[in-house]
């Protein structure tokens, strides 16, 4: 059945789908960047076209689906159909299928070169670790299949709308501007690069013991073995194989003394992570709060190499909307800064995350977020809510996005990763 139903000069067409087909129908559009009634349009179209009945699709347990068909074409699809003795919700299903063979899934686009973001800030508490097993998360997620990204607005909007509705929306999330995608699927590892290993033990891993070989031997130039054996995979049952962690090791907290006797030192963790840069999209590495020379090895990292685009790789800055972020964010630049100079290299910043915050906490909260903006380069590319879903997975040592993919974080989540990359 039709009847006229927009303004569009498009007609609302009634039939059934099965509930599998009508999903690749949705991920296939998206992946495509295409409406569902534009694919449908033209499935329905190459259909009619045809000099043969195509097999048979499984329409068991098909329900009602809908969409907006050109005036004429539903009543000559239906002619057809009968022509071929073929049943309408058969013929739709089989015309669909056509839609979808005739436009397979997209590759994933893979960075030419293996990205590297350093996420930082010298002040502890801020949620460095959080924002960098969210992004990775994110990064990694399933490009088959649909996921809700906060998409629409820019974020002096989100500021406003957040400071309006304070009551409703406390954390100053807009839950009205969603967009279910693709995931990005890209091949992710997560360097816990703190000594006190919070990465490791908030995605259920086990911290190296400190009798065996680490990230911090390696860059001490004293390898006891391949690094790549101490990469342990995470929930595969959600990212499929393509989510890795580098577990951190305690004696990190010695790393400090280690390097002083390195040569190069500034270049120890790119010499310990390049044989692995292959294998991965992106590296993700969660920095210590600190200043010292491993900070130092960390932003030279993050530097952008030869031939490597403006903000491909570099510095991605954690801070909460409170006056001591202020000041440590003041001192993590001026050590990036120093370092430029000395070794005439170029760190880009990639953008400030304002992470858990709650307008509910007042002028200092509301201010603070506000200072943030107002710095403009690097600019803010995130806002995260203070919300109970991210305590809850690390309690349950679980990624955010497997344990609460829709929530306000995990959409958060979505869009900073889409604005880094």
């Amino acid at each position: 059945m039709s009847s006229p139903a927009t303004s569009s000069d498009r007609e609302k067409v009634v039939s059934k789908l099965p509930g599998w087909l009508r999903q690749n129908l949705k991920v296939r559009a998206a992946q495509h960047g295409v409406e569902i009634q534009a694919a449908v349009e033209q499935g329905i179209r190459d259909w009619c076209t045809l000099a043969f009945t195509p097999a048979a699709v499984d329409t068991s347990r098909s329900d009602s689906f809908s969409t907006f068909l050109p005036p004429g074409q539903w009543d000559e699809f239906r002619h057809i159909a009968g022509e071929r003795g073929v049943s309408l919700i058969q013929g739709l299903a089989q015309s669909v299928q056509l839609w979808l063979d005739s436009n397979p899934a997209p590759d994933v686009e893979r960075p030419e070169n293996t990205r590297r973001i350093i996420v930082c800030n010298q002040k502890g508490g801020v949620g460095k670790t959080a924002i960098t097993a969210g992004v990775g998360e994110a990064l990694a997620e399933d490009a088959n299949s649909l996921h809700s990204v906060r998409v629409a607005k820019a974020l002096a909007e989100a500021l406003r709308a957040s400071e309006a509705h304070a009551d409703d929306v406390p954390v100053g999330e807009d839950p009205l501007n969603i967009e279910n995608l693709p995931g990005l699927g890209l091949r992710v590892l997560l360097v816990d690069f703190d000594p006190q290993c919070h990465l490791t033990n908030q995605l259920g891993a086990a911290p190296v013991p400190m009798n065996g070989d680490s990230l911090t031997n390696h860059m001490a130039g004293d390898p006891k073995g391949d690094l790549r054996d101490l990469i342990v995979s995470i929930d595969d049952e959600t990212f499929d194989g393509r989510l890795h962690l580098l577990p951190a090791c305690n004696d990190a907290f010695l790393l400090d003394v280690r390097l002083s006797a390195v040569r190069a030192r500034e270049a120890a963790l790119e010499r310990a992570l390049a044989p692995l840069e292959t294998d991965y999209d992106v590296i993700l590495v969660d920095c210590p709060p600190s200043l010292g020379l491993s900070m130092d090895a960390a932003a030279y990292y993050g530097r952008r190499r030869d031939g490597e685009k403006l903000g491909q790789s570099g510095a991605l800055i954690v801070v909460q909307a409170e006056d001591s972020s202020a000041d440590a964010y003041e001192l993590l630049t001026t050590q990036i800064d120093d370092l430029r100079g000395d070794l005439q290299v170029d760190i880009d910043y990639l953008g400030i995350v304002v992470n858990l915050y709650d307008s509910r906490r007042g002028f200092i909260a509301t201010s603070s977020l506000q200072g943030w903006v107002d710095i403009k380069d690097p600019r803010v590319v995130g806002l995260i809510g203070d919300l109970k879903e991210q305590k809850e997975a690390v309690r349950m040592k679980r990624p955010l996005l497997s344990y609460a993919p829709k929530s306000q974080q995990a959409i958060g989540m979505r869009a900073l990763a889409r604005e880094i990359v």
